[in-house]
């Protein structure tokens, strides 16, 4: 599969997420930012991959990240999509450009939600609508030391 057949539409992602249904596939859904991606996101991805059949990830849009994060995104949308899509544990990739991804979370329905383990379960957006419709939400252990702001001031102070 080439890397640009795994973003999708959200029209596109209800087809795939029945198709997935169909075959007994548990449907895993993360999001973020993903703006330089590092060994603490593909550790993180590849974790939550694990928890299930095929693994949704919900990308903020470009505007959506700079309003969570200030001066970002360093990489557009489209980039950081692609290098997304290439990961092999990596199913589909949706953008979503609302200030949550409780809307995107509603319309996937997963059976299993992710998140790192810097939030606590009911600290998780969307985990009442997964857990209320019979589904999972789980955190996963992130690899220490590893975030863009450390990397992103590591390369501003020159160090």
């Amino acid at each position: 599969m080439w890397t640009k057949d795994k973003i999708l539409t959200l029209g596109q992602l209800r087809a795939q997420l029945a198709a997935w249904r169909a075959a007994g596939r548990p449907i895993v859904f993360t999001n973020g930012c993903f703006d330089l991606l590092h060994l603490g996101h593909v550790d993180y991805l590849e974790q939550a991959r694990h928890l299930g059949g095929a693994l949704v990830v919900g990308l903020n849009t470009d505007a959506s990240v700079s309003r969570l994060k200030p001066g970002r995104p360093l990489q557009d949308e489209q980039a950081r999509a692609r290098i997304l899509a290439s990961l092999a544990f990596v199913d589909a990739v949706v953008l979503f450009g609302e200030p949550t991804p409780l809307a995107l979370i509603e319309a996937v329905r997963p059976d299993v939600l992710v998140k790192g383990d810097d939030y606590s379960i009911d600290g998780i957006v969307g985990h009442d609508f997964v857990l209320n419709n019979g589904g999972q939400v789980r955190t996963v252990p992130l690899v220490p030391g590893y975030s863009t702001s450390r990397i992103v001031e590591k390369v501003r102070s020159g160090a």
